[in-house]
């Protein structure tokens, strides 16, 4: 399977993530929910098998607080 991005790198949503597709962190219950919009910067966690990307969300500080799952076409060198 010939993909675009490799594990770790990171990249920037170029749309709005599925809501459905959406899981939050579990240490930041306390913390409200962010929403998970396009131009937010993550991490490739994990490359599946459809060819889609596990994407780590990372907030300012470069912590994680969320997964989606992203299409190639969605997702941009960052």
């Amino acid at each position: 399977m010939q993909t675009l991005f490799k594990k770790h790198q990171k990249v920037r949503l170029l749309v709005d993530p599925d809501p459905e597709y959406i899981e939050y962190h579990t240490e930041n219950t306390d913390d409200e929910q962010v929403p998970i919009k396009k131009g937010m910067f993550g991490e490739i966690n994990m490359i599946l098998p459809n060819g889609q990307y596990h994407v780590k969300i990372l907030d300012g500080k470069g912590r994680e607080f969320a997964y989606v799952l992203m299409s190639e076409e969605f997702l941009e060198a960052a």
